[in-house]
Formats: structure tokens, C-alpha cells, sequence
């Protein structure tokens, strides 16, 4: 590239993550806000633990197949339609939910939820991966992927504090503010270079005429079939990436709930609580995607390995203190956000990495099926234990599923950097 089109070519790729990472995070505010709301659909409709559970298990399992399916869309598609038009049904399926009462439409609008919101996170892995070259993708990907942890910090704290109003205002207010953000994204967001005549990157591996050649639908098939599905290592962090969301989500989904009837907190300090779990949760993306590229040469499971590992270590800490101060308490669920979010963040860059810019969006999917396959048990299997065990039991077990994520993540340690040199 010349000058001026080198220029050029940076302000779109910033303009796209920048867009991108608002776009996603807004998906977190039709999709989060059910953890503060949980509390007072309780106490209002006497649902139980265990139907909560029921609901994030089903829209979870709703979610990692949609994931998985429009991910495989993704790649085909223009990524700006398809964001765009998910966040928009997302936040409407939220406006009637927020009007019901009965749980039968309460499991139906939220299931239609988890499809709609399956369709954020491929157009993004698209954008990404055409955006930015290989080199630089976990640096770059790390940023990106703030945008989980801003849009679910975000979301608990307005919630934390909108929910006096009622539960139901934890539904409209995001949904609100989705429906605005849709919009800014719809003008300010581009799919790919050449949407907005730049040329096509061309990775490492690759000439300019395989960087820009557009397969045939079988060309793509078999391309697809094995770069992802034929692939040992992509099998290896899908699988590790069930054990991360576990942890994740029984803090997001569990979090407001857990600290207020276990530990005694607030709605709105546990509301605070959660956001800062999430905000060193950034903190620590930034640091393993540096880390990775730095250090390990962009091979991202080996950084996974030492993140789940210390991420189990923190966990145990705040399984083991009964009654701890509330800052002592914050301090290791931020510990715990810090490491966790690092293999959260790693596992999509290693997936696009290896699969290309050519599959991204699939390989995306297809780990992501994994991940939201996890709300078995970090949905209704959490719900069931603490209902029936208790707290202490159910975190307990948390711990014996960091301990098998980390090992799971061991057997990925030879996995090289990207797929770009396979032909």
C-alpha cells in the first residue's frame, strides 16, 4: 500500500473495531440484564432457582447453536446487515419480556433471545479477521474483546440501580439503549476493505490473488471441513471453552444472587460487585492478548493455561473465606475476572487464527457452541445445587471444573500460531 492508502486503510480498521466493540457490547444489555433482575422476579412472581437456572440453561443452549449456525452464515454475508438486524430483534424480544408475567412466554422470548443474540459475535470475528492481520490479531482482538466486559459491567450497574423502579425496567432501559446504539452502528460501521475500496489484507502464506479470491460454496465447504472441523486443536479450546464460560457466567448470570443470600451483600453493592469482576476483567484481556503476541509468539493456549489456572487459584480463595470483608471479597472476584477473561478473549483470537480470515466467523461458532453449551451447568445445574446443597457446594464444584479447564487447555500447548502456511 502507498501512503495515503495505508492511512486510510488505519482509520477504517480503528473505525471498525471501535464500531464493532459498541455493537457487541450492546448485546450484552439485552442479554445480562436478567442477573439483577432475577432477585425481584422472585420476590414479585415467586419463581424459583431453579427456573431461573431453566432460562439461562435454555437460552444459553439457543445461543451456542445460533452462534455455531450463523456463524457459518457469517463468513457468507454482509457482517453490517447481520449485526445490526440481531441487535435490533434482541432488544424487542427484551420490550416483551419486560411486559410479561407469565413463565411459559418468559422461556419463549427468552430462547428467541438467545438466537438473535447468536448473531453478534460471527459478523464480528468477520470483520475482525479481514481487518486486522494475523500478526497483530491477539494485541488488537484483546481490545476488542473489552467490549464483553464493558457492555456487562455496564449493564448490572444501571440495572443495579434502575430495578428499585421495578424488575421490569431492567428490560425496557437497555432495550432502549440498544435500539439507539443500533442505529449509530448501522451508519458508522463497513463489512470488509474492499466495501469501502481498499484492498483485501494479504496474510502471511497467502498471495494477493488467494487474499481476495471469493470461494465457491464447495470450494468454502472443504475448506471449512479442514481448517475447523478436521482440526485437533480447534476441538481442544472448544472444548477448554466450556470450562471458561462456566466460571464466567455462574459470576454473571449467579453473581447479584450468590453475594446477596450467601454473603449477605446488597442488590446494589453486588451489583457494583460484578461490575468490577468485569472491569479488571478487561484489564486482564489486554494484558494476555499483549502477553501472547509478546511473549509467546501468538501462540494463545499456552497463555490460557496459566489465566485458567490462577483464575481456579482465585475462586478457591473465595470459596474458602466464609464471611470476608466486602473489599477483601471484591478484590479476589476481581482477581478471579482478571484471569478468567484472558482464555475468554484467547480462545476466539486462537479459533480465527487458526481456521483464517477465510473461516473465522465458523471457527467462532463452532467454539462458542461449547461455551454457551455450558449453561447446563452454570445455569440450571447451579440453580439446582444451590437450591438443594447451597452455596458453599455449588462454588466447590465450580473449582473442580477451573482445574479440568486448565487441563484441557494443556493438551493445545503445541497448537502453532495461525493456520496461514496450511494449504
Amino acid at each position: 500500500m502507498d501512503q495515503a492508502t495505508s492511512q486510510r486503510f488505519k482509520y477504517w480498521q480503528t473505525r471498525t473495531i471501535i464500531a464493532t466493540m459498541i455493537g457487541y457490547a450492546l448485546f450484552y444489555f439485552v442479554r445480562k440484564n436478567l442477573s439483577i433482575a432475577m432477585p425481584a422476579m422472585q420476590a414479585d412472581l415467586g419463581i424459583t432457582k431453579t427456573e431461573l437456572g431453566l432460562f439461562l440453561t435454555l437460552h444459553g443452549l439457543i445461543y451456542g447453536l445460533s452462534k455455531f449456525i450463523n456463524g457459518f452464515i457469517g463468513d457468507r454475508v454482509n457482517a453490517r446487515y447481520f449485526m445490526v438486524t440481531g441487535l435490533v430483534l434482541s432488544a424487542i424480544c427484551n420490550v416483551v419480556f419486560g411486559f410479561s408475567s407469565a413463565v411459559l412466554v418468559f422461556g419463549i422470548v427468552w430462547m428467541l433471545n438467545g438466537w438473535f443474540q447468536g448473531m453478534g459475535f460471527p459478523p464480528c470475528a468477520r470483520m475482525l479477521t479481514h481487518w486486522v492481520p494475523p500478526r497483530e490479531l491477539a494485541t488488537k482482538m484483546s481490545v476488542w474483546n473489552t467490549s464483553h466486559s464493558i457492555g456487562a459491567g455496564l449493564v448490572v450497574i444501571v440495572c443495579g440501580y434502575v430495578v428499585s423502579l421495578g424488575w421490569r425496567w431492567c428490560f425496557f432501559v437497555p432495550s432502549i439503549i440498544a435500539l439507539l446504539g443500533a442505529v449509530g452502528v448501522w451508519f458508522t460501521m463497513r463489512d470488509t476493505p474492499q466495501s469501502v475500496g481498499l484492498p483485501a489484507l494479504v496474510p502471511e502464506g497467502l498471495t494477493k490473488e488467494e487474499a481476495e479470491h471469493e470461494d465457491t460454496s464447495a470450494e468454502f465447504k472443504a475448506f471449512v471441513r479442514k481448517q475447523v472441523f478436521l482440526n485437533p486443536y480447534i476441538w481442544v479450546i472448544a472444548v477448554a471453552n466450556f470450562f471458561v464460560y462456566v466460571i464466567r457466567y455462574v459470576v454473571l448470570d449467579w453473581g447479584p444472587t450468590l453475594l446477596s443470600e450467601w454473603k449477605g451483600v446488597s442488590i446494589e453493592h453486588a451489583g457494583w460487585m460484578v461490575a468490577a469482576f468485569e472491569i479488571s476483567g478487561i484489564i486482564g484481556m489486554l494484558a494476555a492478548g499483549w502477553a501472547t503476541d509478546r511473549f509467546f509468539g501468538g501462540r494463545s493456549p499456552r497463555v490460557c493455561v496459566f489465566c485458567m489456572g490462577f483464575a481456579t487459584l482465585f475462586i478457591f480463595l473465595f470459596w474458602l473465606l466464609d464471611t470476608p470483608p466486602m473489599w477483601f471479597a471484591s478484590l479476589l472476584l476481581m482477581a478471579a475476572g482478571f484471569f478468567i477473561y484472558g482464555p475468554q478473549a484467547l480462545v476466539g483470537i486462537a479459533a480465527a487464527n487458526m481456521a483464517t480470515k477465510r473461516a473465522a466467523a465458523t471457527a467462532g461458532g463452532f467454539t462458542g457452541l461449547f461455551g454457551y453449551a455450558s449453561t447446563l451447568v452454570s445455569g440450571w445445574g447451579l440453580g439446582y445445587l444451590a437450591t438443594n446443597y447451597g452455596w458453599s457446594l455449588a462454588i466447590s464444584v465450580l473449582i473442580g471444573i477451573g482445574i479440568t479447564g486448565t487441563l484441557v487447555f494443556m493438551l493445545a500447548w503445541n497448537a502453532k500460531a495461525d493456520g496461514y502456511g496450511t494449504k
